[in-house]
């Protein structure tokens, strides 16, 4: 009798151990993104670029989402395993739900670690603004005005220059031109190298358009995933947004800033129309909160086909509206607060700032 009460105590004891040294993981790792400086020298500019190069190398030419199948399989685990708590519920096999219990809190533990040691602890390197030199970001109305009519005349020019055969290019073709636009940018800034960059389609498509999500970027594989079937003009700027994220710039806005610096330096013609359609909206956005006379003066510039872009690109994001979007980016609001960006969702339209201070130093 005394043999097996001895082993009951030894594993509990293991369990309590591995979940004391991940606190302490965990702990190390929070503490230490309280230091940019270090984090920017040590994790970004050293850690990460073999870890990224690594994973790039290995997975950029599987055809598929390995991250996608990662995270089907964790899907699945998680459903089984609620299922097996609910049936030791019933079966009042408190003894195994406690193992449950504490195999939950540490498989949490692993993942929670795994994501800032692979890339995580990007968020909380120095701002773009500071790497790039990028920091008079003080502007007035009227500079965001003159801005965004200037982007206006860029998007209209754009547009007019897309011939038919650049609105037939297929999924791959459009994200190889992304990865060239990512390349380039890295040749000319090395703060913008990316090692292997690559996208891919996004095998859970079908689910992401009801979450309201052009594309994302698995940390874990370090794999960059597009929506494979929104309206064509989403999808270069999406890539090149999503693969700023591979190079290690975790903020959204930061990655929204890069991508349309890339992709407006293309010579692709439907990267650089996405690229300036994004900013456009960005823009124009903010205009709308800040001066809503201004915001329908300037909308009344865009061409007749740039404006049948927006409603096609309004109604296919439309047709997804429902509660699972809104749970969702609610979720997501909190996550990126919880990542040193305060300002939740509304850190997407602080690229602005980064584009104002752009425009700013080249117009000096």
């Amino acid at each position: 009798m005394f043999k097996p009460r001895t082993q009951k105590a030894f594993n509990l004891q293991q369990y309590l151990l591995c979940i004391a040294a991940l606190t302490l993981l965990l702990i190390a790792l929070f503490t230490a993104g309280n230091f940019p400086g270090i984090i920017e020298r040590y994790y970004t500019n050293g850690v990460y670029i073999p870890v990224s190069a690594i994973l790039h190398f290995l997975l950029g030419w599987l055809p598929f989402s390995l991250g996608d199948v990662f995270y089907t399989i964790i899907i699945l685990l998680f459903i089984y395993s609620l299922y097996r708590f609910i049936i030791n519920l019933f079966q009042k096999q408190f003894r195994l739900i406690g193992i449950g219990a504490l195999r939950f809190i540490i498989s949490l533990q692993l993942f929670i670690a795994t994501f800032y040691l692979l890339w995580g602890m990007n968020y909380s390197r120095p701002p773009a603004a500071q790497i790039l030199n990028l920091q008079d970001s003080t502007y007035t109305l009227s500079e965001l005005k003159s801005v965004t009519s200037m982007l206006i005349d860029s998007v209209n020019a754009r547009r007019a220059a897309l011939q038919h055969t650049d609105t037939l290019k297929s999924n791959e073709a459009i994200y190889q031109t992304s990865v060239r636009a990512i390349k380039s940018a890295g040749n000319t800034n090395p703060a913008l190298k990316s090692y292997f960059p690559e996208a891919k389609s996004s095998l859970f498509t079908p689910v992401i358009n009801y979450l309201n999500t052009a594309g994302y970027f698995n940390p874990f594989t370090g794999e960059t995933q597009v929506n494979y079937s929104m309206p064509l003009l989403n999808k270069p700027i999406t890539a090149c947004h999503e693969m700023a994220h591979q190079m290690g710039f975790a903020r959204e806005d930061e990655a929204n800033f890069i991508g349309f610096m890339a992709g407006k330096e293309s010579p692709d013609r439907l990267l650089r129309y996405s690229a300036y359609y994004m900013a456009m909206e960005e823009f124009t956005r903010n205009v709308y909160h800040r001066d809503s006379i201004s915001f329908k003066q300037l909308k009344l510039r865009l061409s007749p086909a740039v404006k049948q872009d927006l409603k096609t690109d309004q109604a296919y994001w439309m047709r997804y509206q429902n509660q699972l979007s809104y749970v969702s980016s609610l979720f997501y609001d909190n996550f990126l607060k919880a990542n040193n960006q305060p300002q939740g969702l509304r850190t997407y339209n602080r690229m602005i700032i980064l584009t104002m201070a752009y425009y700013k130093k080249v117009h000096r």
